[in-house]
């Protein structure tokens, strides 16, 4: 699974569309409130490609980025919060959530994790790198990943989940000026964001059928919290 979890068949749900741009709008009024303008944004721009990747309607992303600019008279009060702990059979995991009422948060994340065990700050964290993950798409056939990894001041890169896509991993200072470069070096980019990878992720090999089913349910209903932004989870791919 790598250092993202995404859920199972999440497309076939009839509300997928409508939980992803609404993560996505948190994330554009988050970063708008440092300015509407995304050439002087770097954040806002990273998370618009991100809605772009998504097809988010033009209405609803110019929208969430005027309210979050307070070009609307509407105040944005959401909160960055992150929780760490493990999903069942010790399998550890950080989870990112966008709140604009932290107790009410913290009280049904607590709720989600007693199937797990939710720790305090810094209980998994040491076995994560945080970094910006880069996922680029060729803008050519046969575009060299790790020559453009190289040129563009990437530390790594591998493959994607989307078939002929890379992932380049940077130096979280670095997301946004690797990004910039890519597309010189021959891959477009897809998306670009801050998350978190994992040193020595759980082989799922170790678990049985029914354990693996059991860590995927609770992912499942971490991931589906309306205030989830981001699930990273410690369980190889």
């Amino acid at each position: 699974m790598g250092a993202q979890w995404k859920a199972k068949h999440k497309d076939i749900a009839a509300n997928a569309k409508g939980r992803i741009f609404g993560k996505l709008s948190k994330e554009i009024m988050l970063a708008a409130r440092s300015g509407a303008d995304p050439d002087m944004n770097p954040k806002l721009r990273m998370v618009l490609a991100a809605a772009r990747k998504a097809s988010m309607p033009r209405d609803t992303l110019e929208h969430a980025v005027k309210k979050g600019a307070g070009l609307l008279g509407e105040p944005v009060n959401y909160e960055r919060v992150t929780y760490e702990g493990f999903a069942p059979h010790r399998v550890p995991l950080i989870v990112e959530c966008l709140t604009d009422n932290v107790n009410r948060t913290v009280s049904e994340i607590r709720v989600l994790f007693r199937k797990g065990q939710l720790g305090a700050s810094g209980s998994v964290a040491w076995d994560f790198d945080h970094v910006g993950l880069i996922e680029g798409a060729p803008a050519a056939p046969g575009a060299d990943g790790e020559l453009a990894a190289i040129e563009a001041g990437a530390q790594d890169f591998e493959a994607a989940e989307e078939e002929g896509h890379m992932l380049f991993i940077t130096e979280p200072a670095e997301l946004d000026l690797v990004a910039r470069a890519l597309p010189a070096h021959g891959f477009n980019v897809v998306s670009a964001k801050l998350g978190y990878r994992p040193k020595n992720p759980v082989d799922p090999a170790s678990l049985s059928a029914e354990a693996l089913e059991e860590v995927e349910t609770f992912l499942a209903a971490i991931d589906a919290h309306d205030d989830v932004q981001d699930v990273f989870v410690a369980l190889g791919g």
